[in-house]
């Protein structure tokens, strides 16, 4: 004889099915995600300190969804839990204080807050770090509405002209292009012509400010070829939005060969960076590398 069927436990089935569903589409996303996702929407970084730039973004916005998960949670929670019943018109208990729950609210956000700021300080220091001897500078000048660029060891340079986005194909072959060799440590100087401009290759996930009057360098190693678009991320005027540029990263005998072309058209020395749009006489308050001497500065036509 068959035993009747317990349908009390069908609740306790169905939970556990449903739990078991949630949890393998969790599995299912999480392994589906695509590498833009896992990026956390980042573009693909191209540099040696582009996983530890990619990990921090993550590990920020995971830990700012727990918070908000949470957080969440519970309100939803005291809504359902402490919401009026009906026909009840009387007051719930009234609390002015609970200690340790304030104690608990005060000290985890410090500790939070402590933590983030840390981590960002010890990344920063890290990818401001110029320490280590680079094995190529170039001289990043930005004026409106273009770029220089000044190799100092290869003793060349090149120059910019404001890009004309026409809509039409072959407007990036006119946009100011800059040489780097793979696998090598590049430092960028960044200096201005005029107005603050921004440095700012997306896929080495990292930009500095250009500030007339001031210098400031940051290093990176370039670690897969290809062409890169690069622009001014800091608003400089009416034709900020054409303020682009390329880098192509290649190999080293390429880049010494581009190099050589560059001394061969003439263009040798370093390009003046004075700042003579801020009524300051040509050569003064200018960058100059360690064995540049003042006769190797070229001024630009036109400045």
């Amino acid at each position: 004889m068959s035993r009747p069927l317990d349908r009390s436990s069908r609740p306790a089935v169905r939970r556990r099915v449903g739990a078991a569903g949630l949890a393998g589409l969790t599995a299912l996303l999480l392994t589906g995600c695509s590498e833009t996702v896992k990026r956390g929407f980042l573009p693909k970084g191209v540099t040696e300190n582009s996983d530890d730039i990619t990990f921090f973004w993550n590990a920020t916005w995971l830990w700012a969804l727990a918070v908000g998960v949470l957080t969440w949670g519970l309100m939803f929670w005291c809504l359902a839990r402490y919401r009026a019943k009906k026909g009840d018109n009387t007051l719930p208990p009234q609390m002015q204080y609970n200690v340790p729950l304030e104690i608990l609210y005060t000290v985890v956000p410090v500790f939070m807050v402590a933590v983030l700021f840390g981590k960002t300080v010890e990344l920063e220091e890290k990818l401001l770090d110029t320490s280590q001897k680079p094995d190529v500078t170039v001289n990043v000048v930005g004026k409106q509405w273009s770029w220089d660029f000044n190799y100092i060891e290869a003793r060349t340079y090149d120059s910019g002209v404001q890009a004309e986005l026409t809509g039409k194909p072959g407007v990036e072959e006119t946009l100011p292009t800059m040489y780097l060799p793979v696998n090598k440590r590049v430092e960028f100087v960044l200096t201005s012509r005029d107005v603050i401009h921004s440095f700012w290759v997306p896929q080495f996930l990292q930009k500095l400010d250009m500030v007339p009057g001031r210098v400031n360098r940051f290093q990176v190693t370039p670690t897969e070829t290809g062409t890169f678009t690069g622009k001014c991320a800091e608003l400089c005027g009416a034709y900020h939005s054409e303020m682009l540029f390329q880098v192509k990263v290649v190999p080293q005998a390429e880049y010494d060969r581009q190099m050589a072309t560059f001394r061969d058209r003439g263009q040798t020395g370093f390009l003046s960076n004075s700042l003579n749009r801020s009524g300051i006489e040509q050569g003064q308050q200018q960058y100059l590398p360690p064995g540049v001497r003042e006769s190797d500065v070229r001024e630009e036509e036109g400045n």
